[in-house]
């Protein structure tokens, strides 16, 4: 079967795991993982018979069979490396909160994004929070939204570290974009404990409209159509209900394909951006058909 050919910029955690599931997919074929230096994430695509470069950016953009490319930088290097891919007619999975392009989180808005390049997939937290601060707006309309983004330490490696004061401006920025509350805040917490945690995240919403069968439906619901893209998604603590406060609690447990289960914070994004280049590359294949 025809695949739709990507490249990675970024051979870290990020970077590594999208490799690995960028070739479990069915539309999307591996063809280069692109870096600046010297790495481990270098070595690993090499040995398994991936195309490296130490040439970054400019070796994905000047590769022509590349269509789709995964930016698994930072958001500086985002900002440099965007205008690059758009002039080589890249479509882009902005994997930073650089927030550049559109944002998108499949289960709320990638249907209504047919002509974007590139697609900013928002923050690990955003991913995992935006869902449920959705449902509860569509049927409650939600004043304020504020989560808390919980995850291990050893999870958060030096691209994750260096992006915190972007994870929490990009985050509450798309909460109140996609998410549809009128105000937002996000909080990232990196817990040391060990064994590690699993990545936990809480949604507090102040609503106008607390109808709580409405809450429960819409909530579920939206958790479904998570699952259908990433499997280790789950609520650990349904909606509670308190007058106009919601709270929400969902955990997410990552697939393993490289990082560690626990790492579920990298897992979701990662899936997440699978999910949006596999409908594009069906679209791609289609029209090629």
């Amino acid at each position: 079967m025809e695949k739709i050919k990507v490249g990675i910029i970024g051979p870290g955690n990020i970077g590594s795991d999208l490799m690995y599931k960028v070739m479990k997919s069915k539309h999307l074929e591996m063809k280069l993982m692109a870096g600046i230096v010297e790495s481990e994430g270098l070595k690993r695509a090499a040995d398994l018979g991936i195309e490296t470069s130490l040439a970054g950016v400019e070796a994905v953009a000047g590769d022509p069979e590349i269509k789709i490319v995964f930016d698994a930088t930072s958001a500086k290097a985002h900002l440099h490396n965007a205008p690059i891919l758009k002039a080589a007619g890249k479509i882009v999975m902005d994997m930073t909160p650089a927030a550049v392009g559109s944002y998108v989180v499949p289960c709320v808005n990638l249907d209504n994004l047919s002509d974007a390049d590139n697609f900013n997939m928002v923050t690990c937290g955003g991913q995992a929070t935006i869902p449920i601060a959705y449902a509860i707006n569509r049927v409650a309309d939600s004043e304020y939204t504020e989560i808390v983004a919980a995850i291990s330490s050893k999870s958060a490696g030096p691209g994750t570290r260096a992006n915190i004061d972007e994870f929490t401006q990009t985050t509450k920025k798309a909460l109140e974009v996609l998410g549809g509350a009128d105000r937002a805040k996000a909080i990232i917490i990196l817990n040391p404990a060990e064994p590690p945690i699993m990545m936990t995240n809480t949604i507090y919403s102040i609503v106008k409209n607390p109808d709580t069968k409405k809450i429960i439906e819409s909530v579920n619901d939206i958790v479904r159509e998570v699952q259908s893209y990433v499997p280790g998604y789950k609520l650990r603590v349904p909606p509670v209900i308190e007058g106009n406060k919601v709270t929400v609690i969902v955990q997410v447990e990552g697939a393993g394909d490289f990082l560690p289960v626990y790492s579920g914070n990298l897992d979701i994004i990662n899936q997440a951006a699978v999910a949006v280049a596999e409908k594009i590359a069906a679209k791609m294949l289609n029209k090629a058909g």
